[in-house]
């Protein structure tokens, strides 16, 4: 008898829950997508219904419990572009109040002083390409400029009683620290001249700084920062993998924090001793990817998302002193049972000049040695992002269509040290295209795979992959689906949002160097693109803007080749309406029965 087929909407249905914080009450209050889009939910117990606390269309993207107080801030934009503006929310009486309306400016959330009586945040309300600091009072008062950017990003990594740590980004692989004081407006800088990333940057014990920092090695750990003089200190070694977070809470000294292992999260709990971290019991989590950590105001709980292949993103509490966990929000897979929902295997190819490249290879159910499946090969964003073997509705309803599943993490991907990270910067760009056409040679190599039936796939960054891979190797595929990909870096770096020029030429080149740009863009060898293309755009696009996809639609389509958009006038960078998604990949999955 064979095994019932379940649309893709019911798999887009599935809820996901995250980013928790936890009230003054001990309430578990985070965002999930129930309703169709991210809102703000609350528990009091697990094993609860959970209660909706906003009644919002648009997207939440954050939501910030109080430290002192019943009530917390969460963000929202419009049509997702991005430019979120800031409430408070009393948790108790549910009184929503706006903090910002300045719609043309983007607020990034900073955090709450340590006495909860105000909260601070980054905008580009004086100038569109540079972010400002700001500090307002809970109450809804005016906010006040307290630190004028220099351009470019500039976010808010944490407030603390030595003041506030401003993190600068100047490129994906270069961040500046600096302590200021919101006070006086004087601040100085944490960090020096090396090429360094921070993460995670909480005050703890003694008012100390602590961080995930690759400072002075390949991969990342958790190092302290003296305040004064800048040094940094390794306190806890990723080893031969990265830190990849961690929650710290002050008054306790408590500590947990994951180690990202091939993808997988390796997480444990400790606590600050003589400036040490003293191991704690291990967390009784099962296996998958951590995000969130986040202490409650006592430093007695950590909450935090996990989500794995075969469940999606939920909220767990651990107790870092005995390390029992339990699973607070549970989304459920709205009756796909579970053993349809598939594993990963972890596999490493070999491309051209002799590296392994690490990837996730997943068949789908019950292929017999003789069957020939086609293959779908998915490709992340960023590019400094890494594929993990976490959930993705869509991933299993395509492998529930017998479409086998293919995941590289080319060069350029985090994860794996910084010096793999660099391997794709500016004039090795298009190594990472090679690392995909030598994942379609081991594809070839695989005896379940159909070698005339496999499709490139990919959004943001994934999307440029995706149209770089059909121009510079056209006859390795059948079809492609390009989700806000980049079709040419001149125009993409003229019209990107003006704080994110500068940072996103530091990995792809200048518009100085327009030889350099047209070598790499796809639209100018848009005549040799012979597979069907299926091409996804948000019109309110900050990173990517919508001409990109407008404009390799058009190429493709004056040669005759079947082309099909897809534009939402609603959506930006990130399809966030449940209804918009479930149209999108319909659509996508219609397209490639055709074509495939």
């Amino acid at each position: 008898m064979p095994k019932p087929r379940y649309s893709i909407a019911r798999y887009l249905s599935i809820d996901s829950a995250e980013l928790p914080t936890i009230s003054v009450d001990g309430d578990l209050v985070f965002l999930a997508d129930t309703t169709g889009t991210p809102q703000v939910w609350s528990l009091d117990a697990p094993n609860t219904y959970p209660t909706r606390l906003t009644p919002h269309d648009e997207r939440i993207s954050f939501v910030s419990a109080s430290p002192t107080r019943p009530e917390a801030i969460f963000g929202m934009d419009e049509g997702s572009n991005e430019h979120d503006q800031l409430y408070r929310y009393d948790l108790r009486d549910g009184t929503e109040t706006p903090l910002t309306d300045r719609p043309e400016a983007i607020h990034l959330w900073g955090g709450w002083s340590p006495d909860g009586e105000a909260f601070a945040f980054t905008a580009n309300r004086r100038e569109r390409d540079t972010f400002d600091v700001y500090v307002q009072g809970r109450d809804g008062s005016e906010a006040t400029l307290v630190h004028e950017g220099e351009g470019g990003f500039l976010s808010i990594e944490t407030w603390g009683k030595p003041g506030i740590v401003l993190s600068k980004e100047h490129a994906s692989f270069d961040y500046d620290l600096f302590l200021l004081d919101p006070d006086t407006g004087e601040h100085r800088r944490l960090s020096d001249d090396t090429e360094t990333r921070y993460g995670n940057v909480r005050f703890g014990p003694d008012d100390e700084l602590y961080c995930v920092t690759n400072y002075d090695s390949d991969t990342a750990n958790i190092a302290r920062i003296d305040v004064d003089s800048g040094a940094h200190e390794t306190i806890q070694a990723g080893d031969d993998w990265n830190v990849e977070g961690f929650a710290l809470h002050a008054e306790t000294g408590r500590i947990v924090w994951s180690r990202n292992v091939d993808g997988y999260s390796e997480i444990h709990a400790g606590r600050f001793t003589d400036g040490k971290i003293e191991s704690l019991a291990e967390p009784n989590l099962s296996e998958g990817v951590a995000y969130d950590l986040t202490f409650d105001p006592d430093g007695e709980q950590c909450a935090l998302s996990l989500s794995r292949s075969d469940d999606p993103r939920s909220v767990f509490i651990l107790d870092p002193e005995t390390g029992a966990a339990e699973r607070w929000s549970n989304p459920g897979t709205l009756g796909i049972p579970r053993e349809r929902l598939l594993e990963p295997e972890t596999i490493r190819y070999e491309t051209f000049d002799g590296r392994e490249i690490p990837a996730y290879w997943t068949l789908p159910e019950s292929v017999n040695s003789d069957d020939e499946v086609p293959v779908i090969v998915d490709i992340h964003g960023g590019p400094e992002h890494q594929r993990r073997p976490w959930f993705y509705p869509t991933k299993q309803y395509f492998l529930q269509q017998g479409y086998a599943i293919f995941e590289p993490n080319v060069r350029g991907s985090s994860g794996y040290g910084t010096e793999y990270t660099h391997l794709d910067d500016v004039e090795k760009r298009m190594d990472s295209v090679t690392d995909i056409q030598a994942a379609v040679e081991w594809l070839h190599d695989h005896e379940s795979v159909d070698s005339d039936r496999i499709v490139a796939y990919g959004r943001s960054y994934g999307g440029f992959m995706v149209l770089a891979a059909i121009t510079e190797y056209p006859d390795l595929w059948a079809a492609a689906v390009d989700f806000v990909g980049i079709a040419d870096f001149e125009t993409f770096l003229e019209n990107t949002g003006e704080w994110r020029r500068s940072h996103r030429a530091q990995e792809y080149g200048s518009l100085d160097d327009p030889e350099l740009l047209e070598r790499i863009s796809p639209i100018h060898k848009a005549d040799r693109i012979s597979c069907p293309l299926f091409i996804q755009h948000g019109a309110n696009d900050p990173r990517v803007p919508v001409g990109e996809a407008e404009q390799i639609a058009e190429k493709v389509r004056e040669r005759g080749v079947p082309v099909e958009t897809c534009i939402f006038e609603d959506e930006g960078h990130h399809t966030t309406s449940r209804a918009n998604l479930i149209e999108e990949f319909e659509r996508i999955a219609a397209f490639l029965d055709e074509h495939v």
